[in-house]
């Protein structure tokens, strides 16, 4: 009888501890690879270690500058210091956090545009397979844009 409640209580202990750690190991639906707009790059966004969600390129379709043979840098960037960095591997949104009133809605974050070279404040909104993502000059929101974001296939 002890023996039969042991192995009970140990399958009970195993089993609500698979389900912990698997609810718990779950990514936000956002954390995928995405194609911005006009499809010349894949984004990923993650997790970062501060708990705010981030995105950076890992794909770009001009990867290699034609007049250089080397890889594109971020020359539009208004920070001279950072002209000299290669646009792939660039992390061009940071500090998004999702919001508690809709879980679909990330805000709190900014949007680097490498084509342009300027930052703006942002908001992503998740929509099944694809974002909404809008980009503001940060004290007027009614002034900026918001380009459709298409997830990956095979994520």
């Amino acid at each position: 009888m002890m023996k039969k409640i042991s192995v009970f209580v140990l399958s009970f202990c195993f089993i609500s501890f698979v389900i912990v750690t698997k609810s718990y190991g779950q990514k936000d639906p956002i954390e995928k690879v995405w194609w911005d707009g006009d499809k010349g790059s894949k984004i990923e966004i993650y997790l970062a270690k501060n708990g705010t969600y981030c995105g950076r390129i890992i794909w770009l379709k001009d990867s290699i500058d034609a007049k250089t043979g080397k890889p594109t840098l971020d020359k539009e960037n208004s920070d001279e210091k950072l002209r000299n960095n290669a646009v792939k591997g660039l992390v061009l949104m940071q500090g998004f956090k999702k919001n508690p009133e809709n879980k679909d809605e990330y805000t709190g974050g900014s949007i680097y545009d490498p084509k342009k070279g300027k930052t703006y404040c942002g908001k992503i909104t998740l929509k099944g397979k694809a974002l909404d993502l809008r980009g503001y000059i940060c004290s007027f929101s009614i002034f900026g844009r918001t380009e459709v974001w298409e997830m990956v296939e095979g994520q």
